[in-house]
Order: C-alpha cells, then sequence, then structure tokens
C-alpha cells in the first residue's frame, strides 16, 4: 500500500461541509482497496487535505469520484517521516 496525500481547492468550503464526502469515502473505500484516514480543512485559503492508503493512484482517485465527485487538484505520494 502507498500512502498519498490530496489537495483539493474548494473556495469558501467550510469545515463542516467535509464530513459528509469523508463518510462517503469511507464506506466506497473497501471496494478499491483504500482507506481515506483523515483529512483537514483549511476554510480561510478554500483547500481540503486527505490521507489516504491505495494501492496506487488510479484507486485513491476512483474512490472520491464514485463516492461524491470532488476529485482532488493534486495528489501526491508521501512517505512518513519522524
Amino acid at each position: 500500500m502507498a500512502t498519498f496525500i490530496d489537495i483539493h481547492d474548494l473556495p469558501g468550503v467550510k469545515a463542516g461541509d467535509v464530513v459528509p464526502a469523508h463518510e462517503a469515502d469511507v464506506r466506497v473505500g473497501p471496494k478499491f482497496g483504500v482507506d481515506y484516514q483523515h483529512y483537514w480543512v483549511g476554510e480561510a485559503a478554500g483547500k481540503v487535505f486527505c490521507l489516504v492508503e491505495a494501492p496506487d493512484r488510479e484507486a485513491a482517485i476512483a474512490v472520491h469520484r464514485e463516492a461524491h465527485g470532488l476529485v482532488a487538484q493534486d495528489l501526491f505520494e508521501v512517505t512518513q517521516g519522524a
């Protein structure tokens, strides 16, 4: 499994807006072997960041597409540090 962080540009987003989308990701994720673990909302910047473990980029994208259609603008594979 690889670890990814994605970035959504969503001007005007509020933290509460993201709750149902994340719940949908968690519900759909197992179908693709994906675990959407955490998310962060930067309301002032209009950004949402998601931490996900997935077999590959395509699987991570497929979950967002099927769960709610809010596909991230950027998706980066990352390695955790200390």
